[in-house]
């Protein structure tokens, strides 16, 4: 096989030869893809896996969502081949580019919320070449056959064209659905979930749908639908009346009573204050946090200054301190200087001379007899001559 001159094209994640291969060529492409034999004629005379058609579990690539989607009245069922009515396991195996598997599903959409967005979801995602069209009711036939609902018919039909998985929306659709309406818009099945929606005399609109073999059921989404959300708006309405006098609707457009809008208003300024109340009480908690971290750090470094200051005090004035030595030191070198000195062993000690008290005592003692104080009086003479 000479692969030189084979054109290929880039169609989705796998690359699909053109037209213009020999026979070959396109089965050993067929069996490159790891298919059987008996799977590629099948195939083969389906027409898939030519130009412009897309190949079995190959999705097509998306387009950009730039624009919200088509009106039914103002396009056209863009199917160029003939509309045969296709069975599940047809749809479910695949269908050419040309001819999409048209799903159907209707309902009043009234609120739109993501329990009505997941059913769409799961219809849109039924087949792998899905067209998903949604059928709206009008208010006309809501008020006559259900009640009154929250937003207009114009207001719903945009809710839904604004949906990214909704292909093309229908206005007024039917309350029943009938074999023409299915022929007119090329109806290959219609999606809803499986329980008997009672309506309009019958037990199940849906019930022809189901045998005919048409019906394809999806699950609904628990805890969400538009009555739920009603009933909320109900049991809180003083909640939101408040709101919304608080935000600058009249009484007259909440259809509020003179009372009751006094009410109100007084409500808000009591919960106005409470909020007032309410930060006050969190800035006076938050004032009090800072504090207390301060008061905590303001001690903990009070604490290391005091055990710095006593270290130092113990250093200088404790037992084993510096200034202890020091004065040990100071009060040795004071005796050491006020003590004298010793003189040497060597040299020659001179006698004391006697006080003048001894000298006195000698003077005034009398003399007990004339032989002692000449002796006193010669003792006296000798001393004088030794000082000399």
């Amino acid at each position: 096989m000479n692969f030189a001159h084979c054109r290929l094209r880039q169609q989705g994640s796998v690359r699909v030869p053109e037209t213009g291969l020999r026979r070959a060529d396109r089965g050993r492409a067929w069996r490159a893809r790891g298919l059987p034999r008996s799977e590629m004629v099948g195939r083969k005379r389906r027409g898939e896996g030519r130009v412009g058609l897309p190949l079995p579990g190959v999705k097509a690539p998306r387009k950009t969502l730039r624009e919200p989607a088509a009106f039914a009245d103002e396009t056209s069922c863009q199917c160029r081949a003939p509309h045969e009515r296709l069975t599940v396991a047809q749809a479910h195996l695949g269908t050419p580019v040309d001819r999409p598997v048209r799903v159907y599903a209707d309902g009043i959409f009234d609120l739109f919320h993501s329990g009505h967005a997941r059913a769409l979801m799961q219809a849109k995602n039924l087949f792998p070449n899905g067209y998903l069209i949604v059928g709206v009711c009008s208010d006309e036939l809501t008020h006559k056959y259900k009640g009154f609902t929250v937003m207009t018919e114009e207001e719903r039909y945009e809710a839904l064209r604004h949906c990214r998985y909704v292909d093309e929306v229908i206005r007024d659709a039917p309350w029943t659905l009938t074999p023409e309406f299915l022929e007119q818009h090329k109806i290959d099945f219609v999606a809803h979930d499986d329980i008997p929606y009672s309506s309009a005399g019958s037990e199940d609109v849906y019930k022809h749908i189901k045998e005919a073999g048409m019906f394809v059921p999806t699950q609904r989404t628990e805890g969400i639908s538009t009555s739920d959300i009603i009933t909320r708006i109900v049991r809180d309405y003083d909640v939101y009346a408040r709101r919304n006098l608080q935000r600058g609707y009249t009484a007259k457009e909440l259809n509020v009573s003179f009372i009751n809008e006094k009410k109100y208003r007084l409500q808000n300024q009591v919960d106005r204050m409470k909020e007032k109340v309410k930060n006050v009480e969190e800035k006076s908690k938050h004032f009090v946090n800072k504090v207390e971290e301060k008061s905590h750090d303001l001690i903990q470094k009070w604490e290391e200054k005091s055990r710095e200051f006593i270290g130092s005090f113990l250093e200088l004035f404790g037992p084993d301190g510096a200034w202890k030595q020091m004065f040990q030191e100071r009060s040795g070198r004071m005796l050491q200087a006020l003590s004298p000195r010793q003189s040497p062993t060597g040299s020659p000690t001179r006698e004391r001379s006697p006080s003048p008290t001894s000298r006195w005592a000698f003077k005034t003692s009398p003399p007990a007899s004339p032989h002692g104080a000449s002796a006193s009086v010669s003792s006296m003479s000798e001393g004088d001559e030794d000082e000399k």
